[in-house]
């Protein structure tokens, strides 16, 4: 598949998601609502609330992303070296240059985000501009800059945001249902079942999605940003050098941990298929040996 069609997938994978988000919501609404008798009506509040949330992460999504992430947006002047990286990078790429963003943690990572290629931002901690050389800092440049022109940075910006409302929603059902006071016929006890059955799996089944897309993602960019570097090394060597940091990004949180281009968390990857499940990125040396390869 060629850049230009997974720059569309990604664009059909963004309304699909939206879509689907918007029809989850108002079903969960539905379920709740029956069970205190007014399904309907519970269902027309979970459709407009889901929709302005939905409305929210098209649009806002990145800033959200970057106040979690406590990044601050720095010009040329502040750091020419970095500022010129990328401008070069983005000539090559005939992209727009994007808002460049520090994160002052001693931590080395990196992100990029926003709606479009021209709106996009990336993100560097000032433990990766420490750390690593010149050619590095352009293979972790290029990396991020593929995820803006595949338009990665729109999906995953507003999958972080549904998932992350998926998960508030479904602990509002939950505690509703110890301090609630729904029916107790037969109809109100099933819809009962299937909402609690709901609040529990949706969180899981929507973190799995997010973190399986998150890691194909990864590789992907790790192949755009070689081909633009023409140097697979620079970024083979940068993820071995993130990777063997262990000090955890401090202001890293569950919603944006897989927006980086290495796991912020710092922990082990588990071998078990199972635990694999719920990695926030691939194994960093398939990534490495993928690079080294091309």
């Amino acid at each position: 598949m060629n850049i230009y069609n997974q720059i569309a997938s990604n664009k059909r994978k963004t309304w699909l998601i939206i879509f689907l988000f918007v029809l989850f919501i108002t079903t969960i609404g539905y379920v709740f609502g029956k069970i205190y008798d007014s399904g309907l009506f519970f269902a027309l509040i979970a459709l407009i609330i889901s929709t302005a949330i939905a409305t929210f992460s098209y649009f806002s999504g990145s800033n959200a992303v970057l106040a979690l992430s406590g990044a601050k947006e720095i010009s040329e002047k502040d750091n020419p070296h970095l500022y010129h990286t990328v401008e070069n990078l983005c000539i090559g790429a005939g992209l727009p240059i994007p808002k460049i963003y520090l994160i002052h943690d001693e931590s080395p990572n990196a992100f990029a985000t926003g709606r479009d290629p021209k709106h996009g931002v990336i993100c560097f901690t000032t433990g990766l501009l420490e750390k690593l050389s010149k050619s590095e800092l352009e293979g972790v440049t290029a990396h991020e800059l593929s995820h803006i022109q595949n338009f990665d940075i729109r999906l995953m910006a507003i999958v972080a945001i549904l998932v992350g409302f998926v998960a508030i929603l479904s602990e509002i059902f939950l505690r509703s249902m110890f301090f609630g006071r729904g029916g107790r016929g037969k109809g109100q006890a099933i819809f009962l079942l299937i909402g609690i059955a709901l609040a529990i799996l949706s969180p899981v089944i929507a973190t799995l999605i997010q973190l399986a897309v998150s890691r194909k993602r990864e590789f992907l960019a790790d192949a755009s940003g070689a081909l633009l570097t023409r140097y697979p090394e620079g970024l083979a060597s940068a993820l071995e050098k993130i990777a063997e940091d262990k000090k955890p990004l401090k202001e890293a949180s569950n919603a944006t941990a897989h927006l980086f281009i290495e796991n912020p968390y710092k922990n082990k990857n588990n071998g078990h298929w199972f635990s694999s499940l719920f990695n926030t990125h691939p194994h960093v040396e398939e990534r490495v040996r993928i690079l080294r390869s091309m």
